[in-house]
């Protein structure tokens, strides 16, 4: 491999809901004997799941397989209403990681819904989060994964109120252009005051627009299940970079780069990956972080997992014959990486 110099996005990797569902499924696994449970992938990345795989957790895609009284957390993506009530029956303990930016959306499909409004949700079918967004209001929501969709509505009441909402992960692409053809065919159309799309999804992708004109290569670091990390893909070849690679650890990286390569990371992509990727690159004139937007966005533990941790406490001052003492689990929280939680996992 001859590359000469690396350029290295930032913001990349973890995101702030990525931080929080890690974090939490972490003290979970600090918490309970195992197995603790998980409904779906905690986050979409290869290297995080094995990670909770080897602390005994066990990843399921239907919450009847999770034993009566088992530990349960739901992941980052969201998930339906019905399997959330269906996971909180028969003893279980359950903490919900479910990313804030998620749950907006969540509440605007519910709300315009019981006003009377169909939700036109742009979204890539099969998604864990589209799935579960669609599953708030199914029958009001019409899922729209490109332009061409909304020339196809030709059932819709010229009298029904009209809502455009969207999966966190798209890429601004995917979404803008979906826009303008909705708005032109649909001008009543509501849109929240506030987008949809995630803030760390839509940061990623700037910093790497800014990278890409000065590359010769993109490398993309992340699993392929991940939309936001697939978005990035997307970005890399609309503006034309003559190589694009998704890569999900250093080992799948090509041996014939060259040039400039720009270096990016998905939301759920740990900095343990970048760091391997780079030293295989090995530029020779090194490595140049760009920073582009700075990111200070922080996600406190769930309510569920602050109240059990705080039982905990208790229980244990009880046991020593002191009192509890209060402690500021978020404050605490807020200072600790998600990537140091993942080191520090046992092997």
């Amino acid at each position: 491999m001859a590359v000469d110099r690396v350029l290295l996005a930032e913001p990349r990797g973890f995101c702030a809901g990525v931080e929080k569902a890690i974090k939490a499924l972490a003290w979970m696994v600090r918490v309970f004997e195992p197995p603790v449970y998980c409904y779906h992938e905690i986050v979409h990345n290869r290297h995080v799941v094995d990670a909770f795989v080897a602390q005994g957790v066990v990843f399921v895609d239907d919450v009847d397989d999770v034993p009566d009284g088992a530990p349960l957390m739901l992941s980052a993506h969201g998930t339906a209403p019905d399997v959330v009530d269906a996971a909180r029956q028969r003893g279980r303990v359950v903490v919900d990681a479910v990313c804030p930016l998620v749950t907006k959306v969540h509440h605007e499909v519910r709300v315009r819904s019981r006003k009377g409004y169909t939700v036109l949700y742009v979204g890539h079918a099969g998604h864990e989060e589209a799935t579960g967004t669609i599953a708030v209001a199914p029958e009001a929501v019409r899922l729209v994964e490109r332009p061409e969709d909304i020339d196809a509505l030709e059932d819709l009441d010229a009298d029904t109120p009209l809502a455009l909402l969207a999966q966190t992960t798209l890429s601004h692409d995917e979404w803008s252009d979906i826009v303008e053809r909705a708005r032109q065919r649909f001008p009543d159309l509501w849109m929240p005051g506030r987008s949809d799309l995630c803030f760390a999804t839509t940061n990623r992708q700037a910093a790497l627009r800014a990278l890409v004109p000065s590359a010769d290569a993109v490398v993309v670091i992340g699993s392929p299940n991940s939309s936001n990390t697939v978005a990035l893909t997307a970005v890399a070849r609309s503006l034309g970079c003559p190589r694009v690679v998704l890569v999900d650890d250093a080992a799948e990286l090509p041996d014939d780069l060259t040039g400039t390569v720009a270096v990016t990371a998905g939301a759920s992509a740990p900095e343990a990956v970048v760091d391997a990727v780079l030293e295989r690159l090995m530029p020779v004139n090194g490595v140049e972080t760009i920073p582009v937007v700075s990111e200070e966005e922080y996600f406190p533990p769930p309510p569920e997992l602050r109240e059990l941790l705080r039982a905990v406490e208790t229980a244990v001052s009880l046991f020593a014959g002191r009192p509890a003492a209060p402690t500021d689990t978020p404050a605490a929280d807020r200072l600790l990486a998600a990537a140091r939680v993942l080191e520090a996992l046992p092997r």
